[in-house]
C-alpha cells in the first residue's frame, strides 16, 4: 500500500508540474490523485471506521482553509469593484520596475506578519494587476510576492500556519520568534530581491490598460474609501478575532464578509438594480477563481494521505536516525516542505520531539519555524501563498522553478546560515 501511495503521489505531482506541456488542468490532476490515494488507502487499511474518521478530520481542516481563501478573495473582489485599489495605485509615483519591486516586496513582507502570508498574497497580487500591463512583469512580481509573503510570515506567530501551530503548541513564544527569526527572514527575501533588482536594471513598466468592464466607475470617494477601509480592516482584525474568541480564522473572515455585504446593501439600496448588481458581494462571489479552489482542495486531500499513512512521520524518523544533526534535519524538512504541505511536516516534528527534551524557544523550534515557513517558496505549490498566486496569475510550475526556484533556494540557505550564526553568537 505504502509503495502504491507514494508512486501515485509522485505521478500526480509530476502531472501538476507538467500541466502546460501535457495540456491537462492541474486541478484535474490534483483531484484524480486525491481520489486514487484515498481509494487505495481505504481498501488497504481495512478499518473503514478509522479511515472515515480520518477523512472527516481532513475535510474539516481543509474546509477551514478553503473557506478562508474564498472569504479573502471575495473581500478583495468587492474592494476592486468599488475601485478601492485606485486609492493606493494613484499614489505610486515611480515608473521603474526595480523601485516598484522593492516597494511591493517590503510591503508584502511586513503585511504578511500582521495578516498572514495567504491573505497578503491575494491582496498584493490583486494590486499588481492594477499596476502592470505586461503578463511577464506580473508573473515576476507575483512570484516575488510569494517569496516575500512566506518570509514575512515565518517570523510572526500570526504570519504562517506552521508558526501559529508552534506558538499554540507552546514550542515558541511570540517575542522570542520575532527576535530569533526576523533577520533570517529578511535575508530570505533580500537575496532573491537583490538578484531580481539587478536583472530589472532601469526598465520602465507599462501601466495597466483599463478594461472597459473594469474601468473606474466614478464611485463617490466615500463609497470607495469606506469599502477599502472596511475590507482591509476586516483582514487585519482576523488574527485579533481568533485571539479573542479562539475560533478558527475562517469564521472571522466569513463574519467580515457578512459585515461587508450588509454595508454594501445599505449604501447601494437606492441605486438602480443594474448598478447595484455589479457592486454586490453576490457578484464578487461569481468572480472567484473556483478552479484554484478546487486545485487547493485536491492537493490538500492528496497530501493528507501521506500524513495518515505515516509516510511523513517515517521520513522524519529516518532523518533523525540517519542524519543526526539537528540543523541539517530541519533544513531538509524545510526543503521537503516545498514538495508536500508544511503543516503535516511540522505536526510530525512536534510529535517526534518533546518539550522536555527541547524546551520552548530552543534552537530546534525556532529553526523549524523559519525553515517550514520559507521552504515552500522554492516551488510554486510548496505553500498556500504560492498556490493562491498560481491561480490568480496562472503561473506555470516549470516557469517558476526555472526563474524563481533557484533564487528562493539561495535565500533559504542564506537565512538558514544567518539564523545558525546568530543563535551560536547569542547562546
Amino acid at each position: 500500500m505504502i509503495a502504491a501511495i507514494v508512486i501515485i503521489f509522485i505521478v500526480s505531482y509530476a502531472a501538476i508540474a507538467l500541466e502546460h506541456p501535457l495540456k491537462i488542468n492541474k486541478s484535474a490532476s490534483a483531484l484524480l490523485g486525491a481520489g486514487l490515494l484515498w481509494t487505495i488507502y481505504a481498501i488497504s487499511a481495512g478499518d473503514h471506521s478509522r479511515v472515515g474518521h480520518e477523512l472527516d478530520e481532513t475535510v474539516a481542516s481543509t474546509a477551514q482553509i478553503l473557506f478562508f481563501l474564498m472569504g479573502a478573495m471575495t473581500i478583495v473582489e468587492i474592494i476592486d469593484a468599488h475601485d478601492g485599489f485606485e486609492v493606493i495605485t494613484s499614489r505610486i509615483r515611480t515608473n521603474k520596475l526595480a523601485p516598484l519591486m522593492w516597494l511591493v516586496c517590503l510591503v508584502t513582507f511586513f503585511l504578511s506578519a500582521i495578516l498572514d502570508n495567504l491573505t497578503t498574497t491575494i491582496v498584493m497580487v490583486s494590486l499588481i494587476k492594477k499596476l502592470l500591463d505586461q503578463q511577464s512583469d506580473r508573473l515576476l512580481f507575483a512570484s516575488m510576492i510569494v517569496v516575500a509573503a512566506n518570509a514575512g510570515g515565518a517570523w510572526s506567530p500570526l504570519g504562517d500556519v506552521t508558526t501559529t501551530m508552534l506558538w499554540i503548541g507552546g514550542q515558541i513564544s511570540a517575542v522570542a520568534v520575532v527576535k530569533g527569526v526576523f533577520l533570517a527572514s529578511i535575508a530570505n527575501m533580500l537575496v532573491p530581491l537583490l538578484v531580481v533588482n539587478h536583472q530589472l536594471g532601469r526598465r520602465a513598466f507599462v501601466p495597466a490598460t483599463i478594461d472597459s468592464e473594469k474601468a473606474p466607475s466614478g464611485r463617490p470617494p466615500f463609497e470607495r474609501n469606506l469599502m477599502l477601509g472596511l475590507g482591509l480592516g476586516i483582514l487585519v482584525l482576523v488574527p485579533a478575532f481568533k485571539g479573542i474568541t479562539h475560533l478558527p480564522p475562517f469564521m472571522g473572515i466569513l463574519f467580515g464578509v457578512g459585515i461587508l455585504w450588509l454595508a454594501g446593501e445599505l449604501i447601494h439600496r437606492k441605486k438602480a438594480p443594474e448598478v447595484r448588481e455589479r457592486l454586490t458581494v453576490a457578484h464578487a462571489l461569481t468572480r472567484i477563481d473556483m478552479s484554484s479552489i478546487v486545485f487547493f482542495l485536491g492537493i490538500l486531500l492528496a497530501v493528507a494521505t501521506l500524513e495518515h499513512t505515516k509516510v511523513l512521520a517515517a521520513l522524519a524518523a529516518w532523518l533523525d536516525q540517519n542524519v543526526g544533526r539537528q540543523e541539517v534535519i530541519v533544513i531538509i524538512l524545510g526543503l521537503v516542505s516545498a514538495i508536500v504541505d508544511n503543516v503535516p511536516l511540522v505536526a510530525a516534528s512536534m510529535g517526534m520531539y518533546s518539550l522536555a527534551q527541547h524546551p520552548a524557544d530552543s534552537f530546534l523550534w525556532e529553526f523549524i519555524a523559519y525553515c517550514a515557513g520559507t521552504g515552500g517558496s522554492i516551488l510554486i505549490i510548496g505553500s498556500a501563498a504560492g498556490v493562491a498566486a498560481m491561480g490568480l496569475e496562472k503561473i506555470q510550475f516549470i516557469w517558476y522553478m526555472k526563474r524563481i526556484g533557484g533564487l528562493a533556494l539561495l535565500g533559504y540557505f542564506a537565512g538558514a546560515a544567518i539564523y545558525i550564526v546568530q543563535y551560536r553568537l547569542l547562546h
